[in-house]
């Protein structure tokens, strides 16, 4: 291994969010390079595929960047969409992730995911991409996860539905509009509705 290819390896792995297989792979650099720094302790593996210098700070979303970068077609959803938004009370202990229905289930074991799987414009609408830790993070936004939380209520319990529900509108995290538009879109319309009405009256 060159000095300046080492350099440049540690370089990229210097930002907030490390660096992954795919971006040294990118920058014409052998991914095997990583395997090497991690071995001799120079970088350390976060996840599958993702290094990072040791004793780097990290956010409370660190969790999220790494099931971000292990399923790069995926969008935190639900519950984690919730803590990301710091609505409600959930501290979820595994990164809810939506994927498509076809997709191929994610065989990392960590961060602990799980895994649901969304079609056509439930999967593709109300999608909003934050930057965390100098990588882009794609989480749905507060409406479409109040109505994913309805549409999921068996999943998550309609109480934490309810908690969004009135929080975010209490908070006014998204307007009457947005939110019929997502319930909509969710087929979660005439289940909201009496809950919405209650809040307006």
């Amino acid at each position: 291994m060159g000095e300046n290819t080492r350099r440049r390896v540690l370089e990229l792995a210097r930002r907030p969010g490390g660096v992954t297989c795919r971006e040294v792979t990118e920058a014409g650099i052998h991914r095997q390079i990583l395997t090497r720094l991690a071995r001799e302790g120079t970088l350390e593996q976060v996840a599958r595929g993702v290094y990072r210098l040791p004793d780097q700070p990290v956010t409370e979303h660190h969790g999220l960047v790494l099931a971000a970068a292990a399923v790069p077609n995926g969008v935190i959803c639900l519950l984690s969409a919730l803590s990301f938004h710091g609505l409600g009370t959930q501290l979820p202990s595994e990164v809810w992730i939506a994927i498509p229905r076809r997709a191929r289930q994610p065989a990392d074991k960590y961060p602990p995911l799980r895994i649901v799987r969304f079609s056509g414009e439930a999967l593709t609408q109300g999608v909003e991409t934050h930057q965390v830790e100098g990588r882009p993070l794609r989480v749905y936004a507060v409406a479409k996860t109040v109505a994913d939380c309805f549409k999921y209520r068996n999943k998550v319990g309609l109480e934490v539905a309810l908690e969004a529900l009135r929080e975010g509108w209490r908070e006014r995290r998204f307007t009457g509009d947005e939110l019929d538009r997502y319930a909509e879109i969710c087929r979660v319309s005439n289940v909201m509705r009496p809950y919405v009405e209650s809040l307006v009256l």
